[in-house]
């Protein structure tokens, strides 16, 4: 693989994982407001423990972590039971988007850690002034 394939799909992962946290903490809001079935526990908490995850796949990539591939291949895990759980809500438009949102997260995310000792080369990819930017 080239350095600039690599870094293109770095990217691409970084940013579903941005969307998916964001679809997450949004989707959870909608719950709180709905209020009746959408007031799952297990469901919500998965939501919240997904966008967490992701983020933390954001800042693992930006920081070339050797555990970069393990993280990915655990959010990739935990998307796709958030999107089990969503799923399970019936056809509410908000739930189908956080559970679309969430399988593609959980795509990219599968794909890195797959594919994580082609990607993972802390010292071509980091710059000292990237991590001391932290």
């Amino acid at each position: 693989m080239t350095t600039e394939l690599i870094l293109t799909e770095m990217e691409a992962c970084k940013q579903i994982c941005i969307e998916c946290q964001t679809t997450c903490i949004d989707t959870l809001k909608y719950c709180k407001s709905q209020g009746g079935k959408y007031m799952d526990m297990g469901m919500m908490s998965m939501m919240r423990d997904c966008a967490e995850m992701c983020m933390m796949c954001v800042n693992m990539i930006n920081d070339g972590s050797e555990f970069m591939g393990n993280t990915c291949s655990l959010c990739a895990q935990i998307c796709d039971r958030t999107a089990i759980a969503c799923e399970q809500m019936g056809s509410d438009a908000t739930m189908m988007l956080c559970a679309t949102i969430c399988r593609k997260c959980g795509e990219y995310c599968n794909s890195m850690g797959l594919n994580s000792a082609s990607y993972f080369r802390r010292s071509s990819l980091v710059t000292e002034d990237a991590l001391l930017s932290s």
